[in-house]
């Protein structure tokens, strides 16, 4: 069974531009997201899919795998989709950009849904508990 994790990544978003590029440390959020994800191991590949020249030389300089979008899209879910769909997967792992802390086992939990059952859609939520905030 082959399993990929796909990073949709646009550098012109619309509440924070060019936010995948920001320095967190010593690497840009979409490195960080891209190499903890690979760092994970569960995935036969891991790719960036972007519209940006910018974000496309970060990842590919860096050894990673990005491919760049064809058309522009309303989501990073129909950017995921324009990039599969020549390619033969059976499972494809939606991780945001703007994810640099992404770690394994919330993922492997999340793969672990598709494996032997008939689900073909799944999200990946946490509840957050905040001290001091009713």
């Amino acid at each position: 069974m082959k399993k990929i994790a796909m990073i949709p990544a646009r550098y012109a978003a619309t509440r924070f531009p060019a936010k995948l590029m920001q320095m967190l440390g010593n690497k840009t959020v979409i490195l960080h997201t891209y190499n903890n994800t690979v760092a994970t191991n569960l995935f036969d590949e891991v790719m960036v899919v972007t519209d940006s020249e910018i974000i496309f030389n970060e990842i590919i300089n860096n050894g990673g795998k990005a491919v760049m979008s064809i058309k522009e899209h309303e989501s990073g879910s129909d950017r995921i989709a324009e990039a599969i769909a020549d390619m033969e997967v059976d499972i494809v792992v939606n991780v945001q950009g703007d994810e640099p802390f992404v770690q394994k086992e919330p993922l492997e939990k999340l793969l672990a849904v598709f494996i032997g059952e008939s689900v073909q859609v799944a999200s990946l939520m946490q509840v957050l508990h905040v001290k001091g905030i009713y």
